[in-house]
């Protein structure tokens, strides 16, 4: 059958659509810190990342359009404020580069692996492998400045071994076991980018315009360092280091570059896919404290994230996802 022909799925748009807001939002801050980055090869690299984005919502809107769905409003120029003092420093604007190409190479892979129609699975392979070429271009340049945070290391074992029995879940005699190098993976990275979520959650308290905004930001802050702390401590449990945090490259600027809705949209963003990040986390945890961490952490976002969103639906910035055909409704109104 002619793609032309072929519907889209459920999956389908509702990939695309989200793709579509997210990459607006995103596209909006990578334009903002393009405009106050000095270092030439930081800057650079911006720039390709913007003009790929550009391309890649163009194509989204056209797979939309064709359908017959409204292309979403998402975000644009309208939520930047041109010409705002710099609120982050040019290691920053790399540092959030390379963590939100992470989340777009797993977005476009988790896009892919739900659609079927070869015209969109081209699409997305084509978006993964620009995803791949930046997350090597971000990691080698924060490689050469020397701001690269590489997970910890630590000496092989001098021969492979199996579990025998529960004390590898509860510990050793002699207390915790070490953890294994399967669960320092998702801890390494849950604190990374947790500590870019809660940067992003002091700079934005500093230039959000709305009370209540501020506030929910300052209490994304106070979560956030606990959350750091908990896994934190996990590691340094076992002697081993935690990632640097960046509030040092966050200026003390109070003119806001972003609309509140842009602000509050984006750590919402933050929380959700965290909320992915923390359960797979959970799911490769075999030590009983790390499993109670990990529970605890999702369970705590789970209210949070139902606080942003009863304030952005408050403030009407929650755009409203595709919804299927009521039935029931439709055959009332006949």
């Amino acid at each position: 059958m002619d793609k032309d022909q072929v519907k889209l799925t459920s999956a389908e748009i509702g990939t695309l659509w989200g793709q579509y807001v997210n990459g607006t939002a995103i596209q909006m801050v990578n334009k903002y810190m393009l405009s106050i980055i000095e270092d030439e090869k930081i800057k650079q690299i911006f720039t390709d990342s913007i003009e790929t984005s550009d391309h890649q919502l163009r194509e989204i809107e056209q797979f939309i359009q064709n359908d017959g769905f409204p292309v979403p409003d998402g975000f644009s120029d309208s939520d930047l404020n041109e010409g705002t003092e710099r609120l982050f420093s040019d290691i920053f604007c790399l540092h959030y580069l390379h963590i939100m190409t992470l989340h777009g190479l797993i977005g476009h892979t988790t896009s892919l692996s739900s659609s079927v129609r070869r015209d969109l699975r081209d699409f997305y392979e084509t978006c993964s492998k620009e995803a791949m070429s930046m997350y090597q271009r971000t990691t080698d340049l924060l490689l050469e400045k020397g701001h690269f945070q590489r997970d910890p290391f630590f000496y092989p074992e001098t021969k492979t071994d199996y579990v025998s029995g529960q004390k590898f879940l509860k510990g050793f005699s002699n207390g915790k076991r070490p953890l294994a190098a399967t669960e320092i993976i998702a801890v390494s990275l849950n604190l990374k980018k947790k500590i870019l979520e809660r940067s992003l959650s002091i700079g934005f308290s500093q230039v959000a315009q709305s009370k209540e905004v501020r506030k929910f930001l300052e209490s994304m802050q106070d979560e956030s360092n606990q959350q750091i702390q908990s896994l934190g401590n996990i590691l340094e449990g076992d002697n081993l280091p935690v990632p640097m945090s960046w509030e040092s490259e966050v200026t003390t600027s109070q003119a806001s570059p972003f609309s509140d809705k842009l602000i509050l949209y984006h750590i919402g963003f933050l929380l959700q896919s965290a909320q992915s990040y923390h359960g797979s986390g959970l799911a490769s945890a075999m030590r009983v404290d790390l499993v109670a961490t990990y529970e605890k952490i999702i369970l705590k976002n789970i209210m949070i994230t139902k606080e942003w969103f009863n304030l952005m639906t408050k403030n009407k910035w929650l755009e409203e996802p595709p919804l299927a055909p009521n039935r029931k409704e439709i055959a009332r109104d006949k």
